[in-house]
């Protein structure tokens, strides 16, 4: 799957330390949001990792998806699970940007915000989003339009 990567600040800076960087973060996260959702409904999906099978009681289980066990190991102890919460709702700029500026300040982690036939995903993180797409081409012009959101390093990242 073609995919590409956006730094959320200006030199890659990776946190925001005050609102002014906080709106250019939210910003970002939005453009491209709004290039890939505009007019569609999306998935938010949102793990919660835990050493427990069940789903924690203290968890709601509003959109409760599925459990995935990640590291199985032979002491239950050392046991991880993903517990996975998707919801789905229809894409309007900001609609998610709480979760955005979370993600942002590294709180929440791991989150994929895709459409519902999970071409396209949108996995924000504490300093940028990688981005994929359906096809190169795609791809191809989504970076060349915020071209100057990009890594500097080689490779993207």
């Amino acid at each position: 799957m073609p995919w590409v990567r956006f730094h959320s600040l200006p030199e890659s800076k990776r946190y925001a330390e005050d609102e002014s960087e906080y709106a250019v973060v939210l910003e970002r996260y939005n453009t491209v949001l709004d290039a890939l959702f505009a007019g569609a409904d999306v998935h938010v999906i949102t793990p919660l990792w835990t050493t427990e099978a069940e789903v924690p009681s203290s968890q709601p289980v509003t959109g409760y998806w599925q459990s995935l066990l990640v590291e199985d190991d032979p002491d239950p102890e050392f046991r991880t699970y993903c517990h996975l919460f998707a919801a789905r709702q229809p894409w309007r700029r900001g609609c998610i940007d709480e979760l955005l500026r979370d993600i942002a300040d590294d709180k929440v982690a791991g989150v994929l915000i895709t459409d519902t036939r999970m071409q396209r995903v949108h996995h924000p993180y504490d300093g940028g989003a990688d981005v994929f797409l359906a096809t190169c081409e795609e791809r191809d012009r989504m970076r060349d339009r915020h071209a100057e959101w990009l890594s500097r390093h080689l490779s993207g990242l």
